[in-house]
């Protein structure tokens, strides 16, 4: 199995386990950096984790309309960044805790980022 097969199926299949992790770093973090991005028509709030030894990103989106999205970025075997989204389900958002929700619609409401204390985000 490719890395590119066990990054798919990692997404789709276990997209809780990988809210979860993203959200045990965050709210451990001293700090957190919740950017705005756009791109084309849409626009969104995101946080976003590094895992290095890996090579891989880890993001939580919110967009409009409170749709989250679960993002896994990685690069490929030719060194091109390749970017899963996988919409989130009810039970996966209910996963990320009220404080970093809140944090996040604030971003994408103002359209400015914000850098807060990730023990600010566990609440």
């Amino acid at each position: 199995m490719t890395n590119n097969m066990k990054n798919e199926e990692l997404i789709r299949q276990h997209p809780d386990s990988l809210v979860k992790k993203i959200v045990k770093e965050v709210v451990g973090a001293k700090a957190v950096d919740i950017h705005f991005e756009d791109e084309d028509d849409e626009q969104w709030a995101v946080v976003k984790i590094h895992m290095y030894e890996e090579d891989k990103e880890m993001a939580l989106r919110l967009l409009p309309e409170n749709k989250w999205v679960l993002q896994l970025g990685y690069y490929d075997d030719e060194d091109e960044f390749i970017e899963l989204l996988q919409p989130l389900t009810q039970a996966e958002i209910d996963l990320i805790p009220t404080g970093l929700q809140k944090v996040m619609l604030k971003v994408l409401v103002s359209e400015e980022g914000l850098r807060v204390p990730g023990s600010f985000l566990a609440k």
